[in-house]
């Protein structure tokens, strides 16, 4: 069954929070997010398995569901899997963003030669998070054509949400030994690793150690869905409470093939206390993004 408004807050009540906030929410133009789910449907080569949609809804009521469920911020991670795209849903996030204030302006981009001058017109547009998918679209984070964005990134201290680690299924440029090499070059460049790096959990805690810009989303982590295939090593939970300040809550919405309030219930189930809940599902990311109250 899908999540219930009501489920969701009693999380948040039981907790004190005035809200959610969700760093990894899913929103396209329409015909991309169809395309996207066609994918799915299929169990194509990078998932492989069985993968139900279980919030496919038009836009308007997939917005009105995370509102219902007490989500004050999210975004709407979009990306390209080929050159000539990123301008174009850029174009289109920035216009979603304005007509849903509660969406974190969100961009993306693609190793290509007017990367940098669509990046810095997306910074200056107000995009405030940027979304990368090396698994998707193929390329390596480390490729000349994109050194200006990094470097521009870093420089105005926005956040990149990058998908890099070799879940649900490895690729030419996933695995930590990339991004190692980009942040090396730019060490202060404030990375959210997607899927807390799934599978490669412990390499990506390291690179989180020995970097202080460096944090982590939940997405998917820890659920039953995930646990069957690249369970979360026991070994390594102290880690999580010892990188608190640096988790946050990212779902998939509405990618997921389960109720939204099952990541909650995953978190909760680690056992890792109240105040590291708050911390991660909202506290964590509100100070991120310098959002009010």
């Amino acid at each position: 069954m899908p999540a219930t408004a009501e489920t969701v807050r009693a999380f948040r009540d039981r907790l004190g929070l005035p809200g959610l906030v969700d760093v990894h929410t899913h929103f396209m133009p329409d015909q991309v997010m169809r395309k996207v789910w066609d994918y799915f449907d299929a169990a194509g080569p990078l998932t492989g398995t069985e993968w139900p949609i279980t919030y496919r809804h038009e836009e308007e009521q997939r917005v009105g569901l995370l509102r219902e469920f007490g989500v004050r911020a999210f975004t709407s991670m979009l990306y390209p899997h080929k050159p000539a795209m990123a301008a174009w849903l850029n174009a289109w996030a920035e216009e979603f963003a304005a007509r849903t204030p509660d969406c974190l302006h969100t961009a993306t981009f693609f190793p290509e030669e007017d990367a940098a001058a669509y990046v810095a017109r997306a910074v200056e547009s107000g995009a405030r998070v940027f979304k990368a998918h090396l698994q998707v679209g193929g390329y390596d984070p480390n490729d000349v054509l994109l050194e200006q964005v990094w470097g521009l990134l870093a420089e105005a201290r926005i956040p990149v949400v990058v998908h890099c680690g070799s879940g649900p299924a490895p690729a030419e440029y996933t695995g930590p030994g990339p991004v190692a090499r980009l942040l090396a070059r730019h060490p202060r460049l404030p990375l959210i690793v997607a899927h807390m790096g799934m599978p490669e959990y412990t390499d990506f805690l390291d690179l989180a150690d020995r970097y202080p810009e460096v944090r982590l989303d939940t997405t998917m982590a820890f659920t039953d869905f995930s646990e069957r295939f690249t369970g979360f090593p026991p070994g390594d939970l102290g880690r999580l409470a010892g990188l608190g300040d640096r988790i946050l809550l990212g779902t998939d919405f509405p990618n997921i093939p389960y109720p939204y309030e099952h990541q909650l219930q995953a978190l909760e189930r680690l056992g890792l206390g109240d105040d590291w809940l708050r911390a991660v599902c909202h506290d964590n990311a509100a100070r991120l993004f310098s959002l009010a109250g």
